[in-house]
């Protein structure tokens, strides 16, 4: 095993594990909708400024607006499909209340919200140990918000708290992979596979905050309070990225 994979494994950990205990927190004791709601807003404000510190200038600066165009539209496509597609399968059960309904198309937009945060993470250690170290404790407490994000909407689903923990593990093995994945092979992908790449996972996480994290969000009495959580997320992560 190289020197870079092993490091990569070895922070890739920190991520993974503030993820798998924010979901834990949240499964074993159920939150208030106070709670629910500041941590939904907060999240959004988070992944919102991943988009815009990480994601965005990225896509920018490679400069390719056909391969923007092809993969912001696959994303969405996919996204509005998913999510009308689950929407249509929950109306088709919606009198039998006894029945779970596992949110699909918010675990999606998480499982890629967390592959793009590991691909982050393993461009970040092969650019630089200090670039990945700084990201690393960003992307830290970005994935303890999502994890939270992830239980506590499963719990608002009546899933089995051993079913909700489950899913949240299985998310985050997915930072394992695509940080690899960042740090290898996906280096020597072409400018128009990765802006692509980029693009796709740029529609899905805008898809996130604005379709699922916030609408979510605001199913609760909503006060000023918890709306500056949402902006108290971006400006942590902007500055984290500004110091990366």
């Amino acid at each position: 095993m190289s020197n870079l994979l092993e490091t990569i494994l070895i922070y890739t950990c920190i991520p993974v594990v503030t993820f798998i205990l924010g979901g834990l927190i949240t499964a074993i004791r159920k939150p208030s909708p106070v709670f629910r709601s500041i941590v939904l807003h907060f999240a959004a404000g988070v992944v919102f400024s991943v988009v815009a510190v990480e994601i965005l200038p990225d896509i920018v600066e490679r400069n390719k607006p056909i391969s923007v165009i092809i993969g912001f539209v696959l994303g969405t496509l996919l996204m509005l499909y998913i999510k009308d597609f689950t929407e249509e399968k929950e109306n088709q059960t919606k009198t039998i209340d006894i029945i779970p309904k596992i949110p699909v198309s918010f675990l999606v937009a998480i499982g890629v919200d967390v592959l793009i945060d590991g691909f982050l993470l393993g461009i970040g250690f092969a650019s630089g140990s200090k670039a990945g170290l700084l990201l690393t404790l960003a992307l830290a407490l970005e994935m303890f918000s999502m994890g939270m994000a992830v239980s506590m909407e499963l719990k608002n689903e009546k899933i089995p708290t051993k079913k909700a923990i489950i899913h949240v593990v299985l998310l985050s093995s997915l930072f394992f992979v695509s940080a690899t994945l960042g740090g290898t092979l996906l280096q020597n992908l072409s400018d128009n596979v990765m802006e692509i790449v980029l693009s796709f996972g740029l529609s899905a996480l805008l898809f996130l905050v604005t379709e699922e994290l916030l609408v979510e969000a605001h199913t609760e009495e909503d006060k000023p309070l918890y709306t500056a959580t949402f902006f108290v997320g971006f400006l942590l992560f902007l500055v984290l990225g500004m110091i990366v």
